[in-house]
């Protein structure tokens, strides 16, 4: 399948599930990457604000936010993306596509070796860590910036596939999480 194709195999499986099965996977989700050493020792995390369709990482977000650690939401602008730090509550506005971004303090460029873990959405991901994105390249322009933190995908059981399409310059995920349907 083409990766416009692939797209639209994933949206078809999303839309086979209810919004309550697609919660309870994400919970399940959460808890493994709760239960990861990497998310236990990361001080410096990149998180995302999910869409209404992917993982809900939201309690990550509260979790990390409340122990302390620094935590960090990607906000776009023009065709990149730039980090902001979260700052909690209502420090969030919507944004391009609807997504939720945060208003906190500008994560500089030159600090990206400082973050530690980065959970990476994707439409789909294969077992070797190849990603599949939404199409408009902001992942695919970030992810070679992050050049120390941990990779990790994550997604539905569904979108985890045999094989993904990947071209020379796409950046790997070192290890995707996924839940059970």
């Amino acid at each position: 399948m083409t990766k416009q194709e692939l797209r639209q195999f994933i949206r078809a499986q999303k839309k086979q599930y209810t919004a309550a099965q697609l919660t309870a996977m994400s919970i399940g989700i959460c808890s493994k990457v709760l239960a990861s050493a990497w998310w236990r020792e990361a001080g410096i995390l990149l998180l995302y604000y999910p869409l209404a369709d992917e993982v809900d990482v939201r309690p990550l977000i509260k979790e990390a936010f409340e122990s302390g650690r620094q935590v960090l939401l990607p906000v776009c602008v023009g065709e990149e993306l730039e980090l902001r730090i979260y700052e909690g509550g209502d420090s969030l506005r919507e944004g391009a596509f609807g997504i939720m971004e945060p208003t906190g303090q500008l994560f500089a460029s030159k600090n990206y070796p400082d973050i530690q873990l980065a959970l990476v959405p994707g439409m789909a991901f294969d077992r070797v860590g190849h990603r599949l994105g939404r199409g408009k390249g902001y992942y695919d322009r970030l992810l070679p910036k992050l050049t120390k933190a941990r990779l990790q995908g994550i997604c539905f059981p569904f979108q985890l596939l045999d094989e993904v399409p990947a071209d020379p310059h796409d950046i790997p995920v070192q290890e995707v999480l996924f839940g059970q349907p």
